[in-house]
């Protein structure tokens, strides 16, 4: 899907994010793994990347491993969590830093994640750069496309291979090729009601409004049946009690 279009020089270097873990709430789970690796706007993999397997301290749920293919007997003698997660926010904040955004697919769940793992580890949280979160941007300018909006199902729509799911490095890079897929989309979709962004910083704003936007509505469709659900904001990091 317009693959061959041209982006702008702010995406010419992107990294990608992601994390496998013990479960879903967003205080209490661990990182198991996570991967951090740069692409150019051809999707392509550079050099410089990384991928951890920690060991999280705590037993890994049947659950999460039955998802990720990760147990406890693989994590026995991995880096302790304490400096891997170090090593993790280390890293995210040199790229930050050099003005290269950050993609995560569902940002608000590795990064909440990470925030409360950094918090639990005594570890400074990050100084946020410019963050491209794809789901955020799908549910935004192509609101009405009916069925999932899962990684599997945009790599689908995009033509990107998703050969090992639920393995960090390789959700990292194909949720990276989506998200430069969909920013082409994006560009070719010359919609008035969503401007392309001139820069990350412009992309990283108009997300965060977006995510806000889509929480409230998601809010408003739970209390029909949940009058007492409450909306829980914050992108890339979730606002938690």
């Amino acid at each position: 899907m317009n693959e061959k279009m041209n982006l702008p020089e702010w995406l010419n270097v992107i990294a990608v994010f992601d994390t496998e873990t013990t479960g879903l709430v967003l205080d209490e789970s661990r990182i198991v793994t996570a991967a951090l690796h740069l692409i150019d706007q051809d999707g392509k993999v550079l050099e410089g990347g990384k991928d951890w397997l920690l060991n999280p301290g705590v037993p890994i749920p049947p659950a999460a491993s039955e998802v990720h293919k990760i147990y406890d007997k693989d994590v026995i003698n991995a880096q302790d969590a304490a400096a891997g997660v170090t090593e993790i926010v280390s890293a995210i904040q040199a790229y930050f830093d050099q003005g290269i955004p950050v993609l995560a697919y569902n940002a608000p769940y590795d990064f909440t994640i990470l925030h409360f793992e950094a918090k639990r580890h005594g570890i400074d949280f990050l100084k946020f750069g410019h963050v491209i979160d794809p789901l955020v941007i799908d549910k935004t300018i192509d609101k009405w496309r009916k069925g999932k909006r899962t990684l599997a199902v945009a790599a689908e729509r995009y033509g990107v291979s998703l050969a090992n799911a639920h393995t960090a490095a390789d959700d990292a890079i194909a949720a990276g090729q989506v998200g430069l897929a969909m920013m082409r989309f994006f560009q070719a979709l010359n919609d008035p009601k969503f401007p392309f962004p001139n820069s990350a910083e412009e992309l990283h704003k108009m997300q965060t409004h977006w995510a806000d936007e889509l929480e409230a509505s998601y809010a408003q469709w739970r209390q029909k049946d949940y009058p007492d659900y409450k909306p829980t904001f914050g992108w890339p990091v979730k606002k938690l009690s």
